[in-house]
């Protein structure tokens, strides 16, 4: 009940669909606390596709070395617990309720001036840093959680910060070209950081330089200073031979699907070693094959059940979508794979069913319960223009949506190959990994 409370209290303010540029609300709060983001040092992490799993590596990495870590990630899939972590472990709902309490009379303090209240993400980030240093942490990896520059993770002061694949996603609050939204991811990187650069289109990368040589950072590329030299489809996984900043490391499972995954061990592998001194020396092998096979990344590419096969994917755009399809071609070998999409109103739902097409024999459109959603039937209209109407079902329930592409997938033959991926947002994505848990 507690725990319900505190999240009602967190509702009530500004979404994180609702964007309020601008750290100085955050930054005010945490001077009234003392500062506690500068207590420990961090890792922060921005793109488009594939941080968050990038942050989980990162940290799982860390912990390998055995440092104590903090892992500040959004959105959350099933619980909002999920986006604080310590030493690997959501923080709970005690930890949680604490952490709110101890910031709530601060936000009091700072609201009070008259100024605009913090919203829901710039209350959560405050709660993760302070939660952090309560811990204490050694080391946090933080996601940013929109753009960079004026991201409320932005007054970290971070030795290393890492830009992942830059797209065009929240046109609306980055701006709808690509070098307009590289300006504001590249807005983390700080003067004598160390920033590690996964590989880009070329207009992205120049803006990404430039504001390296503006501040003064240092910048490690995919391609030049690291890389993936050999990836192997390994059961559960696959088998990477990585190029890394200090030394090549060979024989690192990941227990993560898709070239993308092998990707972001790379950048995960180049940050963190950037974070121990760069050319000090090679990290302990060993240790780094350790960390890698303890890697989860829940949403992403999760397989749920067997017979047939249920994965799930967070995947909300026609990039992601596109990286998703190679992944599953890749990975898996389906006779009939049946999607489950449910998109959001502000995505680009028709680049997204357009690239998923190809891979789908047919789709069940429906909705999660974000207020977000596209109707089920309008998706639904849109689906018969890209797939055909034969091939596109309409279920408004999620529930009646999966067990209808169980149904389709099982055909008349339940061991014959047939697969289900639910997929098209975070909020879908979550909840039909609560579902099926249960």
């Amino acid at each position: 009940m507690q725990l319900r409370e505190v999240e009602v209290a967190l509702m009530s303010r500004a979404p994180e669909s609702d964007i309020k540029p601008g750290t100085d609300r955050v930054a005010a709060v945490l001077s009234a606390m003392g500062d506690p983001q500068r207590s420990y040092p961090a890792i922060h992490v921005a793109g488009t596709n594939g941080k968050t799993s990038t942050t989980r590596m990162i940290d799982a990495l860390l912990r390998a070395f055995e440092l104590r870590t903090g892992l500040y990630t959004s959105p959350h899939l099933e619980s909002i617990t999920e986006r604080i972590t310590l030493d690997g472990e959501p923080i709970g709902a005690a930890g949680f309720i604490a952490a709110f309490e101890e910031v709530a009379p601060y936000l009091q303090i700072v609201e009070s001036d008259g100024g605009r209240p913090l919203t829901f993400f710039e209350v959560l980030t405050v709660m993760a840093f302070a939660a952090f240093a309560d811990a204490p942490v050694g080391v946090a990896s933080v996601e940013v959680g929109l753009g960079g520059r004026w991201d409320a993770t932005n007054v970290l002061d971070a030795p290393v910060s890492v830009v992942m694949p830059v797209g065009l996603d929240h046109t609306e609050y980055l701006g709808d070209t690509l070098e307009l939204i590289a300006g504001e991811k590249a807005g983390i990187i700080a003067p004598g950081q160390l920033t590690v650069l996964a590989q880009q289109d070329p207009v992205a990368e120049a803006v990404v330089m430039q504001r390296a040589a503006d501040v003064g950072a240092t910048v490690a590329r995919e391609g030049l200073n690291f890389g993936v030299v050999d990836r192997r489809i390994a059961v559960g996984g696959q088998l990477l031979t990585l190029q890394g900043i200090t030394g090549v490391f060979d024989d690192v499972f990941l227990p993560l699907y898709g070239a993308h995954q092998a990707t972001n061990a790379a950048c995960a592998l180049a940050a963190v070693e950037a974070f121990f001194g760069g050319g000090a020396g090679q990290l302990d092998p060993d240790v780094v094959r350790a960390g890698f096979a303890e890697v989860t990344s829940p949403g992403r590419l999760e397989v749920m059940r067997r017979n047939p096969t249920v994965i799930i994917d967070t995947t909300h755009n026609p990039a992601g979508a596109a990286t998703l399809v190679a992944s599953v071609e890749e990975a898996f070998e389906f006779t009939r794979l049946i999607g489950v999409v449910g998109v959001l109103s502000d995505k680009d739902a028709e680049g997204l069913l357009g690239a998923l097409e190809p891979l789908l024999a047919e789709v069940v459109v429906t909705r999660s319960r974000s207020p977000r959603a596209i109707d089920p039937d309008d998706l639904g209209e849109l689906a018969a223009e890209i797939f055909g109407a034969d091939r596109v079902v309409v279920e408004p329930q999620l529930v009646n949506a999966v067990e209808r592409a169980i149904e389709l997938a099982e055909g008349d033959d339940p061991q014959g190959g047939g697969g289900v991926l639910i997929t098209g947002s975070v909020t879908l994505a979550g909840e039909a990994r609560g579902l099926l848990r249960r």
